[in-house]
């Protein structure tokens, strides 16, 4: 059984939603990122990047357990282990990768100062909204043209691409876009929606999301100088 060292963020929801697919028990651990149980030294041994989601295999590479941070990283990791959802034709494993990497790359730290810029920044600086909004919209459309040629991100099949990818695009809203503009990524992104699957991983810790305005230490956790102390 993984042990999963995760919170219902995109990040967390990418594993979540890879362990339901594959049918791959596990079981949860919260790192409540807003307390900062990210900066608990028994978390670093297991994640030294102090973000979540990490795990640790008990029957890792050579039988022995195994750790591992990077939602990335884990996405591949449990491909291999599992044999699901990274094909066997090296054409099609190269696209998954690439699009993977678009993810990790683009997707997830662009959208992710969208959300800071737009909804938690304490001061509302104009040039850095219009950036990472624009930036957003743009993002929205290279997804949007890959998806009007293609029936999943990576290829013809439904892969780690996807699940690394749309957990990001499910607020649109929060990102200052307007998803109407880009039909086919709607469809893409509402169908893997419907996956029972996806709305297993979706439901997990989800009572545990924080409601209404953040404190001052959260915010801090999150955000302040508790990101910066030397560990």
């Amino acid at each position: 059984m993984i042990d999963l060292y995760t919170w219902p963020t995109p990040n967390g929801h990418k594993i979540h939603i890879m362990l339901e697919e594959t049918g791959t028990p596990y079981r949860v651990h919260p790192i409540d990122i807003g307390k900062g149980d990210q900066f608990k030294p028994e978390f670093l041994k297991i994640s030294p990047n102090n973000k979540m989601p990490a795990m640790v295999d008990p029957d890792g590479p050579g039988g022995k357990p195994f750790a591992l941070a990077e939602s990335g990283a884990m996405l591949f990791y449990l491909a291999s282990k599992t044999g699901k959802f990274l094909p066997a034709d090296l054409r099609k494993r190269w696209q998954v990768m690439q699009w993977t990497m678009f993810q990790m790359g683009h997707i997830g730290p662009m959208l992710g100062q969208a959300h800071h810029f737009l909804g938690y920044a304490p001061e509302k600086i104009e040039y850095a909204m219009n950036r990472y909004k624009n930036e957003a919209n743009r993002l929205y459309g290279v997804v949007d043209r890959r998806l009007r040629e293609s029936k999943y991100l990576a290829c013809d099949e439904y892969t780690i691409a996807d699940m690394a990818t749309m957990p990001w695009l499910r607020a649109p809203e929060r990102q200052g876009v307007d998803i109407e503009r880009f039909p086919a990524l709607k469809r893409w992104r509402d169908a893997l929606l419907e996956r029972p699957a996806v709305k297993r991983a979706l439901e997990v810790l989800k009572d545990a999301r924080r409601a209404g305005e953040m404190t001052k230490e959260q915010k801090e956790n999150l955000f302040g100088a508790a990101q910066y102390a030397r560990r």
